[in-house]
């Protein structure tokens, strides 16, 4: 899409205006740019990949078939960035317009060009950008910036943006953040590290790759949760002796002993096979206690919301307590007041006008469904008791 491929008119009249088209392709947050191997004049630049309009071709046909013939990859055009650039070139005059695009099928491969790249929005300036494609920059970095959100999580708002989360800050963030450094000094794995914070205020956070099962309908299998287990061990043995003053975004205990993750549950946790490979959603970071950590990890992952079959809940049990070196029993009697505590804090958060707590509130019905949920693992405690 460079003024060497826009010369060859192929029927275009010297005179008239040959519109040119540009695909913005985004993915995950980063737009694909591509390096040109030619002409002499513009090898080794980068810019967004496309080409001419031929006669009696829409723009958005022109756009789709450009990119199967560049990069052998199919697109949808989803939008366009404003305005045009015109520019004269070997006698011809230009007009480049650019379209959104999200990636439908295939992976992008230069045939015409070099080199192609995914860049994120704080990275457009790396490259040597031709110059009729500069005039977008501005708007697509904007539009970057939006990033791809994320499932998982409980109080929303984490976007995708390349290999990085960005997520919204509040008080607690410079305290969490000292927990992630020190975490990350202790080597613990699954454990993201904090890169700064970006143009619109958020954290920015390693993107953790792994699979988050559906915490309504999925089960964690054994060895997941021996391994959730281990890995909360591992977490309450780096974190003994650290200290911070906060703020805390966290409710708080009654005597706490440790600062921890205080929400390691499935919709928190990425998986790679049956290793933990990801924990996220460290906002809620704080004083605590380990058997507050363990209740709250079996009330989600065994899981005790949900009413399996007593049975399962016990032998289920029995392996998280295995995985984190304790006695089941030990962990049962964690779960009642470490629900307690969640649904007094998310509806004091919520009075306080905390948007996470709230966002939490009005999409999943908190804390009225844990408080439902609370009631009926009462009535079947006692028979989950008497088979451990």
């Amino acid at each position: 899409m460079v003024a060497g491929d826009r010369h060859r008119a192929g029927g275009w009249q010297y005179g008239a205006m040959i519109r040119v088209v540009g695909a913005a392709i985004v993915w995950h947050g980063c737009v694909l740019a591509a390096r040109r191997r030619y002409p002499a004049q513009a090898a080794g630049r980068w810019e967004l990949p496309g080409g001419k309009v031929q006669p009696g071709e829409s723009a958005e046909a022109a756009v789709v078939r450009e990119i199967g013939e560049e990069l052998g990859c199919a697109v949808e055009v989803v939008g366009w960035l404003t305005g045009e650039t015109a520019w004269t070139s070997g006698g011809l005059e230009l007009e480049l317009r650019v379209a959104l695009c999200r990636l439908v099928r295939g992976e992008p491969t230069p045939s015409e060009h070099d080199a192609v790249r995914w860049l994120a929005p704080d990275e457009l300036q790396d490259v040597d950008w031709l110059a009729p494609d500069r005039r977008f920059l501005d708007e697509l970095a904007e539009r970057l910036l939006h990033g791809e959100p994320l499932p998982g999580g409980n109080v929303g708002g984490a976007v995708r943006i390349g290999q990085t989360v960005r997520r919204p800050t509040g008080p607690w963030t410079p305290a969490v953040h000292a927990v992630l450094s020190h975490l990350s000094s202790a080597e613990l794995a699954a454990v993201p590290r904090v890169h700064g914070v970006d143009v619109r205020g958020r954290e920015v956070l390693d993107y953790l790759p792994g699979e988050v099962i559906d915490v309504d309908t999925a089960l964690l299998s054994p060895v997941r949760l021996v391994n959730l287990g281990r890995w909360l061990r591992a977490l309450h043995e780096a974190m003994t002796g650290f200290e911070h003053p906060g703020p805390w975004r966290f409710f708080g205990v009654v005597a706490p002993t440790l600062i921890t993750h205080n929400d390691v549950a499935p919709y928190n946790v990425a998986f790679d096979g049956d290793e933990v490979a990801g924990v996220f959603d460290w906002d809620l970071a704080g004083p605590s206690t380990p058997d507050a950590d363990l209740g709250l990890t079996a009330w989600t992952s065994i899981p005790l919301f949900r009413p399996i079959p007593v049975n399962d809940a016990a032998e289920r049990l029995g392996v998280f307590a295995a995985g984190y070196g304790t006695a089941a029993e030990r962990v049962l009697d964690a779960v009642e007041p470490r629900v307690q505590l969640a649904i007094d804090g998310i509806r004091e958060a919520v009075r306080r006008g905390d948007e996470g707590m709230i966002n939490l509130a009005a999409t999943q019905g908190e804390p009225e469904r844990t408080e439902a949920a609370l009631a009926d693992f009462l009535a079947r405690r006692e028979a989950i008791v008497a088979l451990l």
